[in-house]
C-alpha cells in the first residue's frame, strides 16, 4: 500500500508548478512514507511535503492541504489529513489495513522480503579470528552480527556470500606451531615454556593428537633455549627460527596439523552456533612477494605503477596520507618480508576482481584506524573506496554472577564460544549479542539470559510465539483445520486486534529498515514492541469467550502474527519456540 501511496505523491510533484526535474528527483530521493508509530495517527504518514518545500523553499503546509486535498478526491483512503508542520497522515480502508494479515499467512515463508536490491551481489566477510585456538566469546558478537545482516540482505533481494578470511600465513600461525612443538616435547624441554607463547589446554591436545598420529623424533630442547633473548617477543621469534632450521620438515607437519584441528574446533563452533560460510579463503593462497606471478606481487606492481608505493630506508611504502591516514605505511619490510597490509590489499583486490557490487567486512572496533589504508589501496588499484563498507563490531564483556570473564586466547584463560552455547544455547546467544548495535558497547549478563522473566526479552518474545501455539492448538481441538478469513476485523465489527494489525503493518518496513541501515538489532526493537502488543492483547482479551465469528477472526489475525514473529526470529537465525 506504501508503493501505491508514493506513487499518488509522485504524481502530485509532478504538477506542482515551475518545478524542475532535478527538484523532482531530489525530493523523490529524500521524502519517506511509513507506518506510523501508533494508530491515533492513521495508519500511514508521510513527510514528502515537508521534504519538497525546503527544497523548493515554500511553505510545507501549503502543500499538505493541497495533497491532502488530491488524496481524499481519489477515493482510496478512509481519510487523509495534514498534520503538523506538513505531515500527511492517511487511514485506510478496513481491506488495505487488513491486507497484510491477508499476506502472512497466504505467502508465510516470503511475508517482509522484497525484491528491492534483486541482481546485486555483495560479499560479507566476517568473524575471521586467526586460526591459532577456540573461538572466544569475544568473537561471537561479529558471528551473529555477520550472519544475520546476510540473512536480513538476502531477504531484501541481494545475493549475498558469506567468507571467512583465514589468516594461515603470519606470525601468529608461527607461535602456535612453536607451542605445539613445545607442548609435544615437553619432557625434553622440562619447565620450559615461553612467555609470548600460547598456553591453552587446547595446545596440549594439539600436541597429543599429533603425537598419536606420528613417529617420536628425538630432539635436543637445549638447543632451542640456551641464551635466548630478554625480551618476550624476541624470545618466541628466536625459538621459531631455531625450530625451523633444525627440523623444517617436521615443523611443516606440526604447522599443517596444528592449523587444521584449530580450523576444525572453529568450524564445529560456527555450526553449533548456526552460522556457515559459502567460501573459506586461504591467505597462503595469495603467494609471496618473492613470487613475481603472486597476486601480492600483481597487487603491489599495479600500486607501483599509480606510483602510490614508494622505497624509502630499505622498505616498499605506501602513500595513504592522501585518504586521511595519519601516516604512509609500509607495505614490504627492508628484510624483503611482506606485512600483513600488502596481503590485506591483495586479498581485497581478489575480491573486487570476483565482481561484487558491494563489499562488507565485520571488522573489531579495534581495526577502526586500519579503515582509512585499505581504502587508500583501494583507490591506488583503481576501484571505487564506496563499494566498500567497513563494519565495526565492539567486543562485548561476558558477565557471570556478576564477575566478568576472561577471553584471552593467548593466556589460555578464556570462556569460549562453545562454552557459551552450552551454558545458555544457541539462540539466546544468538539474541543478546544481538540486541544492541553493534558499534556499542555491550554487556552480556549470563543469568538475565537464563532468567524467565520479562526482563529477559528473549524470553518475553519467545513467550509471545509459544502463547499463539498454545491458542491455535486449542482452536485446532474444536476446529478440523485453521481459519481462513476474518471477517469481523475486516468489516470493523471486532476491532481489539488493531494495534495488533498495525504492527504486523510495520514489519516489512522493519525488515526494510535493518538491511539498509545494516542493523539486525532493529528487528529485535521491532519484536520486543511486538510482544508486548500481543501480551497486552491476551491479557486484555478472553479469546476463547468472544463469539464463534470474532474467534475465527481472532485467530486468523494471530496465525499472521505468529509467523511475524517467527520469521523475525529466522532473519537473527534463531530458532522460534512453541513451548517454554
Amino acid at each position: 500500500m506504501i508503493e501505491s501511496i508514493n506513487l499518488e505523491i509522485d504524481n502530485f510533484l509532478s504538477l506542482i508548478p515551475n518545478i524542475s526535474r532535478e527538484q523532482t528527483e531530489a525530493i523523490k530521493t529524500k521524502y519517506s512514507s511509513n507506518v506510523t508509530d501508533d494508530l491515533s495517527k492513521g495508519h500511514i504518514t508521510t513527510n514528502a511535503c515537508m521534504i519538497a518545500a525546503s527544497i523548493l523553499k515554500t511553505n510545507p503546509k501549503e502543500l499538505a492541504t493541497k495533497l491532502e486535498q488530491q488524496l481524499t478526491l481519489l477515493n482510496k483512503y478512509e481519510k487523509v489529513e495534514s498534520a503538523g508542520p506538513g505531515f500527511i497522515n492517511i487511514t485506510l480502508k478496513r481491506s488495505d489495513f487488513f491486507s497484510a494479515v491477508h499476506s502472512a499467512n497466504r505467502n508465510p515463508e516470503n511475508f517482509g522480503t522484497s525484491e528491492k536490491n534483486k541482481g546485486k551481489s555483495i560479499q560479507i566477510e566476517f568473524v575471521s579470528a586467526n586460526p591459532t585456538g577456540p573461538l572466544h566469546v569475544g568473537h561471537g558478537r561479529g558471528a551473529a552480527y555477520g550472519d544475520a545482516l546476510s540473512r536480513i540482505l538476502k531477504s531484501s533481494g541481494y545475493k549475498v556470500e558469506k567468507e571467512y578470511y583465514i589468516n594461515d600465513a603470519g606470525r601468529q600461525i608461527d607461535i602456535l606451531t612453536a607451542s605445539v612443538f613445545i607442548r609435544i616435547y615437553q619432557k625434553e624441554f622440562e619447565d620450559f615454556f615461553p612467555k609470548n607463547a600460547y598456553k591453552g589446554s587446547y595446545i596440549s591436545e594439539i600436541g597429543d593428537a599429533f603425537a598419536s598420529k606420528n613417529n617420536y623424533l628425538e630432539i635436543d630442547a637445549s638447543s632451542y633455549i640456551n641464551d635466548l633473548p630478554d625480551d618476550e617477543e624476541k624470545e618466541i621469534d628466536e625459538i621459531i627460527l631455531r625450530i625451523q632450521k633444525s627440523h623444517g620438515e617436521l615443523w611443516s607437519s606440526i604447522k599443517d596439523f596444528a592449523l587444521e584441528e584449530v580450523l576444525d574446533s572453529i568450524r564445529k563452533d560456527l555450526k553449533l552456533f548456526n552460522v556457515s560460510f559459502d567460501h573459506w579463503f586461504y591467505e597462503s593462497t595469495l603467494g609471496s612477494v618473492s613470487d613475481e606471478a603472486s597476486q601480492i606481487s600483481s597487487a603491489i606492481d599495479k600500486l607501483k605503477t599509480k606510483q602510490l608505493a614508494y622505497e624509502e630506508n630499505g622498505a616498499l611504502w605506501l602513500n595513504t596520507n592522501s585518504t586521511g591516514d595519519d601516516k604512509n605505511r609500509v607495505l614490504i619490510r627492508d628484510d624483503g618480508r611482506a606485512t600483513y597490509f600488502a596481503s590485506d590489499i591483495a586479498y581485497h583486490k581478489d575480491k573486487i576482481d570476483r565482481g561484487f557490487d558491494k563489499l562488507i567486512n565485520v571488522w573489531g572496533a579495534d581495526h577502526h584506524g586500519y579503515i582509512k589504508r585499505i581504502e587508500a589501496s583501494m583507490e591506488g588499484l583503481g576501484f571505487d573506496k564506496e563499494r566498500l563498507n567497513v563494519q565495526l563490531v565492539q567486543f562485548a564483556n561476558l558477565f557471570k554472577d556478576g564477575k566478568k570473564v576472561k577471553m584471552s586466547t593467548r593466556s589460555g584463560e578464556f570462556f569460549s564460544l562453545g562454552d557459551l552455547i552450552n551454558e545458555i544455547g544457541t539462540d539466546a546467544a544468538r539474541f543478546y549479542y544481538l540486541s544492541k548495535q553493534a558499534d556499542q558497547h555491550l554487556d552480556f549478563d549470563i543469568n538475565l539470559a537464563k532468567s524467565d522473566s520479562k526482563e529477559n526479552i528473549f524470553y518475553y518474545i519467545q513467550y509471545a510465539h509459544a502463547r499463539i501455539f498454545s491458542l491455535q492448538k486449542k482452536y485446532l481441538e474444536d476446529h478440523s483445520e485453521e481459519p481462513s478469513e476474518a471477517e469481523s476485523v475486516v468489516s470493523g465489527s471486532y476491532a481489539s486486534c488493531d494495534k495488533l494489525i498495525h504492527e504486523i503493518n510495520k514489519y516489512p518496513e522493519m525488515v526494510l529498515r535493518a538491511s539498509t541501515s545494516l542493523q539486525p538489532h532493529i528487528i529485535i526493537f521491532y519484536l520486543r514492541d511486538f510482544a508486548q502488543v500481543f501480551h497486552s492483547f491476551y491479557n486484555d482479551n478472553h479469546v476463547f469467550k468472544e463469539s464463534d465469528e470474532n474467534i475465527e477472526s481472532i485467530i486468523y489475525t494471530l496465525n499472521a502474527a505468529k509467523k511475524v514473529i517467527s520469521n523475525g526470529l529466522g532473519l537473527l537465525g534463531i530458532k522460534p519456540m512453541d513451548k517454554m
